[in-house]
C-alpha cells in the first residue's frame, strides 16, 4: 500500500509547472515585508505582511488588506504541532521525533502524503477562505534532520513540489524557505523566497539566482546570532534582497535595512 501510495504522490508532484500568467499575485523585488507570529502581536504596516493561520481572524486580514498590504500566512507543513486545533486529524504513523528545540513539535513523515493530504488540503483551504495571499510553508529540510524516518532527498523534492502545487491551486502564491541545497531543483515551483540567518551561517549568496530570475527574496537574521546589522543591509543591498532584523520568538520588534 505504501509503494502504491508514494507513485501516486509522484505523479502528482512532477504536474505541470505553473505558468507565470497565471491569476495569483506574487511579492515584487524589493517590498517592505513584516512577519509576525506571536498570537495576537499587531504587525507592523509592510507592503508584505506574515502571519500565522490559526492565530489571524479574517477581520484582521480584511483590515490590513484594505490599508494596501499582502497577507501571507504561516503554514507548518513538515512537523506536527501539539497545539493546533487540528491536531487529532493526523494519522499517529506520520508523526515522529520530537523536533529538538521546538517544544511540542515533532517532524512528519511526509512520505506518507496520502495521509497528510487531507490535513494540509485543509490548512490551504481556510487560508484562501480567510483571505491571505500566500503561503509561507515551514519545514521543507525534514530530510536533514534526525526524523525517526528515513528520508531522502527524492522525497523531499517530491513533497516541497506537491505542496506549491497544491498552493497554486488555490489561487495562492508560495514561499521557499531556507533550504539552499534544494533550490535548482525547487526554483520554478516556487515564487519567492523567505531566508532565516543566512547572513549569519554565510549563505545568502546562493539565492542570487533566484533573484536574477525576479522573483523577491526576504532575509531575516536574529537579535540572538549577534550580527552586525549595517553589515548585513549592506551584504542585502548588493544581492537586490529585502533585508530584516527579528527577535527570534517573531513578535512585532523589527528593524529594517533602508530600501
Amino acid at each position: 500500500m505504501r509503494k502504491l501510495a508514494f507513485a501516486s504522490f509522484a505523479v502528482l508532484a512532477s504536474a505541470t509547472l505553473p505558468s507565470w500568467t497565471s491569476e495569483f499575485w506574487r511579492p515584487e523585488p524589493g517590498a517592505s515585508f513584516s512577519w509576525v507570529l506571536s498570537e495576537a502581536a499587531a504587525p507592523p504596516m509592510a507592503d508584505v505582511i506574515d502571519l500565522d493561520l490559526f492565530d489571524t481572524d479574517a477581520k484582521t486580514i480584511a483590515l490590513l488588506k484594505s490599508r494596501g498590504a499582502h497577507l501571507v500566512c504561516y503554514i507548518n507543513v513538515g512537523a506536527y504541532e501539539d497545539w493546533r486545533p487540528d491536531i487529532g486529524d493526523f494519522p499517529r504513523e506520520v508523526i515522529g521525533k520530537a523536533y529538538e528545540g521546538w517544544a511540542g513539535e515533532r517532524w512528519l513523515d511526509i512520505r506518507q502524503v496520502d495521509a497528510l493530504a487531507p490535513v494540509l488540503r485543509a490548512r490551504f483551504d481556510l487560508c484562501k477562505q480567510k483571505g491571505f495571499d500566500a503561503i509561507e510553508p515551514d519545514n521543507l529540510d525534514g530530510f536533514e534532520q534526525q526524523s525517526g524516518f528515513p528520508l531522502t532527498r527524492g522525497d523531499q523534492l517530491r513533497f516541497n513540489r506537491w505542496i506549491a502545487v497544491e498552493a497554486h491551486q488555490r489561487g495562492l502564491s508560495i514561499g521557499l524557505k531556507n533550504v539552499p541545497g534544494l533550490l535548482p531543483d525547487l526554483s520554478m515551483h516556487y515564487d519567492w523566497v523567505l531566508l532565516e540567518d543566512c547572513f549569519d551561517q554565510g549563505w545568502c549568496a546562493d539565492f542570487a539566482p533566484f533573484r536574477a530570475m525576479g522573483k523577491a527574496v526576504f532575509a531575516v537574521e536574529y537579535t540572538d546570532s549577534g550580527i552586525k546589522f549595517e553589515e548585513f543591509c549592506e551584504k542585502m543591498a548588493g544581492l537586490g534582497f529585502t533585508g530584516l532584523l527579528k527577535n527570534r520568538d517573531l513578535d512585532p520588534f523589527e528593524k529594517r535595512c533602508p530600501q
